[in-house]
């Protein structure tokens, strides 16, 4: 009976050791669209890389979790998800209401800053540096601001990836005065602008900033004031499953510990050439 005891015992102790070393490390898959540098894009060997991609890294490894990257197309990234083809997004997403009524959102892990970029060549009238316009409150000076966008950009082409929050903007404040244009690749939307098919676009600073540097950029500029809140939510986070909470948290804390011990700005630092993740 002892023996047997002992034996039941060790087969328990084993059954154990086992289950917990398989809660340990959990495997999951997380989409990122691969085609929005430096958020994400794809390198020559085919695999995700970029400013997510390092992120996702560093909070796995936090959060114990073992990561799998795969790419997955915009349009169509937040239904496949829904459907459990993967576990969690992370895509230069931003938290907005529309969203959240589908899917839930981890802490930020980073802003967002939104500006015109058009061609030189337009010559439109100037407008004040260094100008913000937050869509969360309104003041005299975001009427102001909007007002004078639109009365200088009416009648012009301004040219947004689909499917994105500044695609809605453009929509709803601009609609009635501008030609929308809508691109399923920032890439693209950069080639029809240097090549005089469109006036200007909107998009984050953050894909702006390359481009602005590149030669092809040299003949365009940054035009009005930097926009955020409303329609562009908080800022860029992990898009989640509602029943996925236990994931949910782990994440958040992960987010915290390398918002803390300054992991988050030195992968910002690496793929921006800025801090786009401090408050």
């Amino acid at each position: 009976m002892n023996a047997l005891r002992v034996t039941v015992s060790a087969i328990v102790v084993v059954f154990l050791a086992g289950m917990a070393r398989a809660e340990e490390v959990r495997t999951i898959k997380i989409a990122t669209e691969g085609a929005f540098p430096p958020w994400n894009a794809v390198n020559a060997s085919g695999e995700p890389v970029g400013f997510d991609v390092d992120v996702g890294v560093a909070l796995c490894a936090r959060a114990n979790l073992k990561c799998e990257f795969v790419t997955q197309a915009w349009d169509g990234i937040i239904p496949a998800l829904t459907v459990g083809k993967y576990d969690a997004i992370m895509a230069g997403m931003s938290i907005t209401e529309k969203r959240k009524r589908v899917i839930s959102f981890s802490e930020p892990y980073a802003l967002t800053s939104n500006y015109f970029v058009v061609s030189k060549s337009l010559g439109l009238p100037a407008m004040e540096n260094g100008m913000k316009l937050d869509l969360t409150t309104e003041t005299d000076t975001g009427k102001r601001l909007l007002a004078d966008l639109k009365g200088n950009l009416k009648g012009r082409s301004i040219g947004v990836q689909g499917s994105t929050n500044a695609e809605a903007f453009v929509r709803e404040y601009f609609g009635d005065t501008v030609e929308v244009r809508t691109y399923d690749k920032q890439d693209n939307l950069n080639l029809d602008l240097v090549a005089g098919r469109i006036d200007g676009g909107l998009a984050d600073f953050s894909v702006w900033k390359a481009f602005l540097e590149s030669k092809d950029g040299n003949s365009t500029h940054l035009y009005g004031p930097r926009i955020s809140g409303g329609l562009f939510g908080p800022g860029i986070a992990i898009g989640l499953r509602k029943a996925d909470e236990a994931l949910s948290e782990k994440f958040n804390g992960a987010i915290r510990a390398i918002a803390a011990d300054g992991t988050l700005k030195d992968i910002s630092l690496r793929w921006f050439g800025g801090d786009i993740v401090t408050r």
